[in-house]
């Protein structure tokens, strides 16, 4: 699916266990769910292994109750010798309602690995190893 903050890669509904104690969406949740996200557009890009190797730059602008769906989306913003950069955001939708407001963005490094688990070169997954508009 398309959209300006990059590809579909999760849809997923908050559980009362993805609850803090305050009775909102944990944090920590979310930052999961974004990496995770990311890291299936790493692979399937690549066709290797992905594995977080920073993560940066996060917000949580917005928040999310329980029963709330999770929208993240996510786009390459940098392709180095052997790691992408994956600029995340996340959005919530009430579940009775078609509005989506953003509730989390981060920036996750990515490091992909061949079959022995080492540092695979990435042959020009987007057509160039440099910074991606």
């Amino acid at each position: 699916m398309e959209h300006e903050a990059g590809d579909l890669v999760i849809r997923v509904t908050a559980m009362p266990t993805d609850l803090n104690p305050y009775g909102g969406v944990f944090g920590g949740w979310l930052m999961s769910q974004l990496a995770l996200g990311a890291a299936s557009l790493v692979t399937r890009r690549t066709g290797f292994k992905a594995v977080v190797v920073g993560a940066t730059d996060f917000t949580f602008p917005g928040v999310m109750v329980v029963g709330d769906e999770l929208n993240v989306y996510a786009r390459v913003s940098r392709v180095g010798r052997t790691s992408m950069t994956i600029a995340t955001r996340g959005f919530g939708r009430a579940r009775a309602s078609e509005d989506q407001v953003e509730v989390a963005t981060g920036t996750f490094t990515f490091v992909a690995l061949g079959a022995d688990d080492r540092p695979q070169r990435l042959s020009d997954p987007l057509g160039a190893a440099t910074e991606v508009s």
